[in-house]
Formats: C-alpha cells, sequence, structure tokens
C-alpha cells in the first residue's frame, strides 16, 4: 500500500466516524456560539467533532501535524500535517439544511497553503452518505465511480458556485465581483460549504467555483480533489488557492473564470 492510500484509508475511516458523530449531535440539538461576526457561528459538535478527529488522527499518526479550524495547530514532526475542518457549512448544519461536511486533507508540509502538497482527501457529507475521496496520482472518487470534470462549456455559459463572506464589510465588493463573473455564467449556486463546492467540480455536477477569504480547511481537501479529477485550480495569494482567492474549473473553463478574477489575484 502506498503512503497517499495508506493516508487516504485512514482519512475515510475517520471522517466517516465523525461525521455520524456530528449527525447524531444535530439529532440531539445544538448549542451555538458566535465567532468572529453575529453570522459567524459554531456549535459544541464542532468542537466535539474536531477533538474526536484530532485524537484518533494521534492515535494512528503520532508524529504527524494538524491544523483545524476549533483547536490550537500542532507541528509535524513527520513531514505530514492534517488539515481539518470538522463541519464545513455550519449555518447548514444549525439550520438543517443537508449540505454540510467533514473534509480532512493529509499534507505534506506545513500548514501554509503557500508551500503544502495535498497527498490525501476526503469530503464526506452525512446527509446524502455521499464520500468524495482523491489521493495524489489515485485519481477522485465517490464510491466506486470515478471522478472528472466537466470537459466542456457550452455557450449558455457555465454552472459556477461560489460563497459570501460572513463580514457584512465584504458584501458589497462580493456582489461587485459577481456581477463581473454572471456573463460567462449559465447561473449561480451558493451552497454554503466550500469543500462539497469543490468536490461538485470534481464530479462535474459545478463547472466552477470560486471564493474569496476561505481558509485552508476550507478547500485542502476539496482542491486535491478537483486536481485528481482532472480539473485546474489557482486563487491568491502566489497563484495558488488561499485566503485571496480559490479558483476551480475544468480546463476548458478556468481560463475564462481566471482573466475576470484577474484582478484580484
Amino acid at each position: 500500500m502506498t503512503r497517499a492510500a495508506d493516508l487516504l484509508e485512514i482519512a475515510t475511516r475517520i471522517a466517516q466516524e465523525a461525521g455520524d458523530l456530528a449527525a447524531q449531535r444535530r439529532r440531539e440539538g445544538l448549542e451555538i456560539a458566535t465567532k468572529s461576526v453575529a453570522a459567524d457561528i459554531v456549535t459544541a459538535a464542532d468542537k466535539e467533532v474536531e477533538a474526536f478527529v484530532r485524537a484518533e488522527l494521534a492515535r494512528e499518526r503520532p508524529e504527524d501535524g494538524f491544523y483545524g479550524e476549533e483547536s490550537a495547530a500542532q507541528e509535524s514532526r513527520s513531514g505530514i500535517t492534517w488539515v481539518v475542518d470538522p463541519i464545513d457549512g455550519t449555518v447548514n448544519y444549525a439550520y438543517g439544511i443537508p449540505a454540510w461536511a467533514v473534509s480532512i486533507a493529509a499534507v505534506e508540509g506545513s500548514a501554509d497553503t503557500a508551500t503544502w502538497s495535498a497527498v490525501a482527501g476526503v469530503v464526506y457529507n452525512p446527509v446524502s452518505g455521499e464520500m468524495f475521496r482523491a489521493s495524489r496520482g489515485g485519481g477522485a472518487w465517490l464510491g466506486e465511480t470515478r471522478l472528472s470534470v466537466t470537459a466542456e462549456v457550452g455557450p449558455a455559459g457555465g454552472l459556477v458556485a461560489t460563497g459570501f463572506g460572513y463580514d457584512p464589510a465584504t458584501h458589497a465588493p462580493t456582489l461587485e465581483l459577481l456581477a463581473r463573473v454572471m456573463p460567462i455564467a449559465r447561473d449561480i449556486r451558493r451552497i454554503g460549504a466550500a469543500s462539497l463546492d469543490l468536490a461538485s467540480v470534481a464530479a462535474g455536477r459545478m463547472d466552477a467555483y470560486y471564493e474569496k477569504g476561505t481558509n485552508p480547511w476550507d478547500h485542502a481537501a476539496g482542491v486535491l480533489l478537483v486536481e485528481e479529477a482532472g480539473g485546474m485550480v489557482g486563487g491568491a495569494p502566489g497563484g495558488r488557492p488561499g485566503k485571496g482567492m480559490v479558483i476551480a474549473a475544468g480546463p476548458g473553463f478556468y481560463g475564462r473564470l481566471e482573466q475576470i478574477l484577474e484582478p484580484e489575484l
């Protein structure tokens, strides 16, 4: 078994168990607190699920680093760091909208999007039961189906996914940017979970995705899914997916979207 396959197997098992735990806690009721701004929330389940994932990874791979949304980072002694979003789409989760996921990625290097290389990643939606998974050089998969991005986008334009930040100060610029994208878009989807948006691009359900302001745990696994499904990814800073911008699309549409977003890069 290759190193990537081994890491993917670990990520898949833990994501399954973590997602089932999150779903159970959702059925039992929620404790909600505010994070950075009023619209940015965290539940007790977010913290519990991340603690579970962290403990399981420490048991399996004690020398690895950890970088998650809800707890302090840990430096790697092995060269592998796990980048984890315990519940991506917390607002959906809180409202009972069935579009949230556990996202787990293993990356070579530190938790720095400018330097790491993703090795394995999973995005698991416990509500639908869909487990998207990818390993470097091993392809992207949903169950036994190998995923592939949209090959060609027709004259009607691409079905484009995006998201809006929680800070009200970002809303006007985000809408202005959306207005620039619309001429090449068949339509827009705003699902509310970056990991699922990227998985949808990998699966050909969306033609493209872009968003400003995402964190590493939001896109680490999803970006690998897109790459292994034959797609292209980029963004900012430095032309790589990051806080400044994440762009993902099939080769036939990527350049058109990147050209419009170029002033933001």
